[in-house]
């Protein structure tokens, strides 16, 4: 306890999965946390979680992939507080957004233009947003940590998909570019790169990707990260345990089976 005790950190994607845990478990460490959403009622479940474990904070419903609600969530956390100690990105969009939005998920060649602006806007648009504005406070402070959540197919190739992994692979590649360039500003930046994690993003495929005929066949531990697993490695990277790390890409599993043909097909069959 106590690891980020002081700390004001601004948590986007703060209503469910990886940002609602990091949220949780940045306040029972000792900050007083501030989440961004778009979907009130979720901020609302996350805060009373908050407020149980007997940590402090608020939220703001805002659409991050405007510079408008960047810009209203940014300025109502330093109004509020004073301060942003720490920026949490986890805010996107992953698998099951294709059965939302129909092609979002698809490959390349069957990708609608439109598709490819909306998941680069809420998966990497918004974290842009929201960066450059935590930045120029951080700036004035001399002083702040960022942590991007980024995926482990930002790292690598995957046949579904192909906008969401390249927005992955942008943030891997941001986040390294603002550790190099605000050093001296003494902010650092890094990244968190989950494999498959037990969240509503990809739910529908965890049973075919962890099946009990092969369970190892995605990832060697035999099963999904939980939330909690990946939030720790962003409590470390967001503290000042990590004071020497910047740039760092902290990837939470692998794809066992990345060159094996069974492994494409059994992924390509999910995510089709």
């Amino acid at each position: 306890m106590g690891r980020l005790e002081n700390k004001i950190a601004l948590v986007t994607g703060a209503g469910t999965g990886i940002g609602r845990a990091c949220m949780v478990m940045f306040a029972k460490e000792g900050a007083t946390v501030f989440g961004v959403s778009r979907t009130q009622a979720n901020l609302d479940e996350t805060l009373s979680q908050v407020k149980a474990a007997g940590g402090k904070g608020s939220v703001c419903s805002a659409d991050l992939a405007t510079p408008e609600g960047a810009e209203k969530a940014v300025n109502q956390c330093i109004k509020e507080y004073g301060r942003i100690d720490i920026l949490l990105n986890a805010a996107g969009v992953g698998y099951n957004w294709r059965e939302t939005s129909i092609g979002s998920m698809d490959p390349v060649h069957s990708t609608p233009i439109d598709k490819w602006h909306e998941v680069m806007g809420l998966n990497l648009h918004s974290l842009f947003y929201v960066s450059r504005l935590v930045l120029q406070q951080m700036i004035k402070q001399d002083k702040g940590s960022i942590v991007n959540v980024a995926s482990i197919f930002g790292m690598g190739g995957a046949p579904d998909a192909h906008t969401y992994t390249a927005t992955k692979g942008a943030i891997i590649n941001l986040s390294k570019s603002i550790a190099v360039g605000y050093v001296d500003n003494h902010i650092r930046c890094n990244v968190v790169a989950p494999g498959f994690v037990q969240t509503q993003m990809v739910e529908s495929v965890l049973p075919m990707l962890f099946s009990p005929e092969n369970p190892k066949l995605i990832a060697p531990m035999g099963r999904p990260a939980t939330v909690e697993e990946v939030a720790y490695g962003c409590l470390y990277l967001a503290s000042d345990e990590a004071s020497y790390c910047t740039g760092t890409v902290l990837a939470r599993s692998v794809l066992r089976g990345r060159g094996d043909p069974s492994c494409k097909r059994k992924v390509e069959g999910c995510l089709n």
